[in-house]
């Protein structure tokens, strides 16, 4: 028997969380590749369609070589001869070896607008490099050494209206900075006092990798550990503190959980001056733990964790928390928004907390959440669907794919590679298909983005796209994904819109159909970069296409 099939098998049997019985789930995983040779401890998905994904460093041997026999010399005794990072073709499966020199362990990334990844931090040696990696055919890592002025291990990073990015935090570090250093303002510490506030002690902080969200008045949501702060990041001021999240639950590293900035849904307008008005920005947050979990787990108590989730509107007047639970108790799982707007909450387990081996019963089911309508309840906001065979826990990732799956790795709650221990190092990747892909309707298309791919605010756009059948107005919408850096349960500067599109279709003379509308008005509703355009019809998405915002 599948040594993975045998203990999917035990997990069922021996953990009260997953009731598989007779239930029928929606979706479905499918095996991609069995080894890609490292722990997908981070992930990233470039304009070009490739993944890119790397572990830490310093940990001894992966499973596989430097190209051409290459190796790395360490110091004047020891060389790496070991890739710790690779390029992933969704495509095709290929795996190709890249070279990465400094430590990257719990590192945090963003784009440029460009589609460069920028990645910054990491441990001892690597925490104030900043390491770069092009979209293109056999690019390769290029590092600064200094491109922080702070160490940062732990820090959380986002794109700016301006194109810059803002790194957040790390381990002992009560501020933020900017990359890349390109005037005197970037070149400054800001102190964020914050950040030692809400950590519980130096040992357990529980306040690591802040969730960050940019509003859609340009300041940003800072939330560590129970709660959340507006920060004008320029003029290094708190604008607003928000409420206390209720239940007496940490959300933030080591008692990880996960948040989103939900579908920011911008008016449709038949004005050509596109004249709409900002719409509102609220956060969700679900999982974690209780504070002591981490402590607890490291003398073998592995306490439950959270089935709490808490919306806030953070641009509302008075901003309360709403509560509500899944159905299933998860820390360290990965929340991934989907083209339909709904979300993804995958990996993750249903006791202890996240760091080396303190952690139980995993979560093979992922869940669908619905955030619209908001007024109804639990029950059908919830979906539960198909399980994995493959536990997901510390150090494990997901990623939206351009063709709407979603991709699964990593999993190495291990100091080093090991393959014998009660959850193994997990060198695969797999793919999930969310319930979309298996509806009998038929899938949209697009055809043509005009006036091409490279889009100014404000300006006017169609989409030419097929569909068999007949159009449905009242079901048909388009939103646009922001590129994202996952790890460690926080996809960063994960986003999506919803735009604004005439309630109009036109048939084309070639019987295509078309929509008009209109891109984001600002740069805070949509900061510069590549986003992935999709249009949906009866919950269905399109194939993603790429199109980069940006100031003309």
């Amino acid at each position: 028997m599948d040594p993975k099939i045998l203990i999917f098998m035990l997990l069922v049997c021996c953990s009260s969380v997953f009731n598989v019985g007779a239930q029928s789930y929606q979706g479905k995983w499918k095996l991609l590749k069995r080894s890609i040779g490292v722990s997908a401890m981070h992930m990233a998905l470039l304009p070009n369609e490739k993944i890119v994904t790397f572990d830490r460093s310093e940990f001894g041997p992966s499973n596989i070589t430097l190209p051409h026999g290459k190796c790395i010399k360490e110091d004047s005794k020891s060389s790496d001869c070991y890739a710790h990072s690779v390029e992933f073709n969704p495509a095709t499966r290929a795996v190709r070896p890249l070279t990465i020199l400094s430590e990257t362990w719990c590192s945090s990334g963003a784009f440029s607008i460009d589609g460069t990844l920028v990645q910054s931090g990491g441990y001892r040696l690597g925490e104030k490099v900043v390491r770069y990696f092009k979209p293109c055919m056999d690019c390769d890592w290029e590092e600064d050494q200094n491109g922080l002025l702070s160490p940062r291990w732990y820090a959380s990073n986002q794109v700016l209206p301006d194109g810059k990015i803002i790194v957040v935090g790390g381990r002992y570090q009560f501020t933020y900075e900017f990359i890349p250093k390109l005037s005197g303002s970037d070149r400054i510490l800001y102190k964020l006092p914050f950040l030692k506030e809400t950590r519980n002690s130096a040992l357990v902080p529980n306040n690591l990798y802040p969730f960050l969200h940019l509003s859609t008045d340009g300041n940003l949501f800072v939330f560590a550990n129970d709660r959340g702060i507006l920060l004008d990041y320029i003029n290094n001021k708190v604008v607003r503190s928000y409420p206390v999240m209720p239940g007496g639950v940490s959300r933030n590293y080591p008692s990880t959980g996960s948040s989103v900035l939900l579908p920011l849904k911008l008016f449709s307008t038949t004005d050509s001056d596109n004249n709409t008005s900002t719409p509102d920005a609220e956060v969700l947050i679900c999982g974690g733990t209780a504070p002591d979990s981490n402590e607890k787990a490291n003398v073998r108590v592995f306490v439950p964790a959270s089935k709490s989730c808490g919306r806030l509107i953070i641009t509302a007047t008075s901003p309360e928390w709403e509560m509500e639970e899944m159905p299933i108790n998860r820390v360290m799982g990965d929340m991934i928004m989907l083209p339909t707007g709904d979300i993804l909450i995958i990996n993750g387990a249903a006791k202890g907390t996240a760091g080396w081996g303190v952690a139980r019963d995993p979560v093979l089911n992922p869940v669908l959440y619905r955030p619209d309508p908001r007024n109804s309840d639990e029950s059908t906001r919830f979906e539960v669907l198909a399980p994995s065979l493959i536990p997901r826990l510390y150090h494990s990732t997901a990623h939206l794919l351009s063709d709407g799956r979603v991709l699964v790795g990593g999993s190495n709650p291990n100091i080093n590679y090991k393959f014998s221990a009660l959850y193994p190092t997990e060198l695969s990747l797999e793919a999930f298909y969310p319930p979309y892909f298996t509806k009998t309707k038929p899938r949209p298309s697009i055809v043509a983005v005009n006036p091409g791919l490279k889009i100014g605010f404000k300006q006017k756009i169609s989409l030419e796209f097929t569909l068999e059948g007949s159009v449905i107005l009242s079901d048909l919408f388009v939103t646009m994904v922001a590129s994202s850096f996952t790890t460690h349960s926080i996809a960063m500067n994960q986003r999506l819109l919803v735009l604004a599109f005439n309630n109009k279709v036109k048939k084309t003379s070639s019987g295509n159909y078309l929509v008009e509308g209109y891109a984001p008005e600002t740069a805070a509703l949509a900061p510069p970069g590549y986003y992935q355009l999709f249009l949906v019809h009866e919950a269905i998405p399109s194939k993603g296409k790429w199109i980069q915002i940006k100031q003309f």
